[in-house]
């Protein structure tokens, strides 16, 4: 009898050594597959985390390449308001640039309203109503962003524009009358900015910049 029990349990020692492979191996796939389910989890977040800063970058881009094309806008509406200031003669028949931006809103030279500028906008780069001007002889004859970032536009800009070519800073688009105004002799510049002549002035009047805060 004793036999017969040991031939028993013999014949289910196999058995059982079968089933503990058996699940050793269920379990070992089972680790395998949470582990590269693990791992796939961790790809795809990092993708989608690439994939967002892409996104953020595209979008903060293009919203700077909207504020660069503002900026232009607004500065050559300043261009255009400094210039019908500037037309216009006054005593003597002199042309003279504006002293303030307050004397685009409102050009008290003339009986009546002249107003040359809608009001002084605000600075797209700086999202300040504050403008650095380009004076010549204690006039304004241009006004520029006082950013200090790198413009995203490097070329193909206007003709009146072309000075801004490779440009390292937006302060340096200077929106001054004529576009042409800093390439010229600095006597002739500061004649035509006091409205005397090129004869009668100062080739040492000093060209110099500076800002005009607004309330």
């Amino acid at each position: 009898m004793m036999a017969a029990v040991m031939r028993g349990s013999s014949a289910r020692q196999p058995i059982s050594v079968l089933r503990n492979a058996v699940f050793v191996a269920g379990t070992v796939r089972r680790v395998h597959a949470a582990g590269f389910a693990y791992l796939w989890v961790l790809m795809l977040v990092a993708f989608m985390g690439l994939g967002l800063t892409a996104a953020v970058m595209v979008d903060t881009t293009a919203v700077k390449r909207s504020k660069e094309q503002e900026l232009l806008a607004v500065g050559h509406q300043f261009r255009s308001a400094i210039a019908h200031y500037h037309e216009i003669q006054v005593a003597g028949g002199r042309s003279e640039y504006p002293a303030s931006l307050d004397d685009l809103l409102l050009d008290n030279r003339l009986p009546g309203i002249r107003r040359h500028l809608r009001k002084v906008f605000v600075d797209p780069m700086t999202s300040k109503p504050e403008w650095g001007l380009m004076r010549v002889g204690g006039r304004i004859v241009g006004v520029y962003s006082s950013s200090e970032t790198m413009p995203i536009k490097q070329d193909r800009f206007e003709a009146e524009d072309m000075a801004f070519r490779g440009k390292a800073k937006y302060s340096e688009w200077v929106f001054t009358y004529p576009p042409d105004l800093l390439l010229r002799d600095l006597a002739t510049v500061a004649g035509a900015a006091s409205g005397a002549s090129a004869a009668n002035s100062a080739a040492s009047v000093p060209l110099t910049a500076g800002s005009e805060p607004r309330p």
